[in-house]
């Protein structure tokens, strides 16, 4: 060996090493989790010494919390975690293309990435709708659950095949808030002639219940809520609802989300885009949003107590739990209207039979150890007192 030799060698081997982690973890975390003209004021940009510069749209406003913020942060982990051969450039909706329309500039090439939530697209590819959240389905570490070890993301990739992407898990809110309304709901009777702004599968159950369902993007909604032009909306938790202002608009703040128990974000990449990275850059990608994904969740929960206190407490929004025969009626209606959905096209079958069974089993467990656990944790006793 010459001199030097060994610390080339060394070298060659901790990046061999890398090279395999990265495969590794990315082979985990894959598991886990418009058009051109409105984009021609943004040459793409150009390959340089070998590194490549992606853009991504999300459907969010720019740097808005939670939803925003997680995509900031798949962006810069791709970038550090890459060493700088792939960068993502953040744009939010509407800077390019309108906040709906990104999924057809990704799948046409005019960007590489899209951020946004699986229902925005039911209206290309129904089956969509059903890996978002499903009314009364499946909570958040069910949900992860599914997409690694219950079939969940190889479903995922057939339905975003179908719109020319590949599809990453990259965030979930948890359980939503019931939504916020100028009048209280005392019976599903209530519901009837409601302006509301409430997207997916939960939209289609209010329509059944006799709602006026406005689909509206994140951006829009305050607006519309103050204006009238909807009498009520859901938007995610108290963390967003809080920096939305929502609390200006509406008196009623429901709880609790039944219609988006566990709301998957989506990492939308063009197909011909994530077939030019190689295998090292693919682990990177989904090793990125493998951390998006869990560190979005992580942002909502360490926010949203805080968040609903401040509502309550400073703001004076009265909160108010959904009767029980309101959630009976609902969730009746959601049975009938998500199997008859689903019955239109075998793709959207599929993807729903998958996740019923599933959710017959977790039920079973969620009996004996949350369930159990909360009841327990709220029994009168005197817990640490510093």
């Amino acid at each position: 060996m010459k001199t030097g030799d060994k610390g080339k060698t060394v070298a060659t081997e901790a990046k061999v090493e890398r090279r395999d982690f990265l495969k590794k973890a990315g082979a985990g975390s894959a598991a886990v989790a418009a058009t051109a003209a409105a984009a021609s004021s943004f040459p793409k940009p150009a390959l340089s010494q070998g590194a490549m510069k992606w853009r991504m749209q999300t459907t969010w406003p720019k740097n808005f919390p939670g939803l925003g913020t997680g995509a900031n942060t798949l962006a810069e982990f791709i970038g550090k975690a890459s060493g700088g051969k792939l960068t993502v450039e953040v744009f939010g909706g509407g800077e390019i293309v309108p906040a709906f329309e990104t999924m057809d500039a990704v799948a046409s090439g005019t960007l590489e990435m899209g951020h946004g939530a699986p229902y925005y697209w039911k209206g290309k590819v129904a089956a969509s709708q059903f890996i978002a959240s499903i009314p009364f389905g499946l909570n958040v570490a069910e949900q992860n659950a599914w997409l690694q070890f219950g079939g969940g993301q190889e479903l995922a990739d057939k339905v975003y095949g179908e719109l020319g992407c590949k599809f990453f898990a990259s965030g979930n809110t948890g359980v939503q808030a019931g939504g916020w309304f100028n009048k209280e709901i005392n019976s599903l009777e209530d519901y009837k002639g409601l302006k509301m702004r409430i997207p997916g599968l939960g939209g289609e159950v209010v329509k059944a219940a006799g709602g006026n369902v406005v689909n509206l993007p994140g951006g829009e909604i305050p607006p519309a809520l103050a204006s009238g032009a909807i009498d009520a909306t859901e938007w995610v938790g108290p963390y967003n609802d809080l920096a939305f202002g929502l609390y200006k608009s509406a008196k009623f703040y429901y709880y609790p989300g039944w219609h988006e128990p566990a709301t998957l974000l989506d990492n939308f990449i063009s197909l011909k885009a994530w077939e030019s990275l190689d295998s090292e850059l693919q682990a990177v990608v989904a090793t990125a949003n493998a951390y998006a994904n869990l560190f979005v969740l992580n942002e909502f929960i360490a926010n949203n107590n805080q968040s609903l206190d401040t509502l309550v407490n400073q703001h004076g929004v009265t909160l108010k739990k959904f009767p029980d025969e309101v959630l009976t009626g609902l969730g009746g209606l959601a049975g009938q209207v998500i199997g008859d959905l689903a019955s239109q096209d075998p793709l959207s079958k599929e993807v729903l039979e998958s996740i019923v069974k599933f959710r017959g089993q977790a039920i079973g467990y969620a009996k004996v150890s949350e369930e159990a656990f909360y009841t327990a944790r709220r029994l009168p006793f005197t817990w640490v007192q510093l």
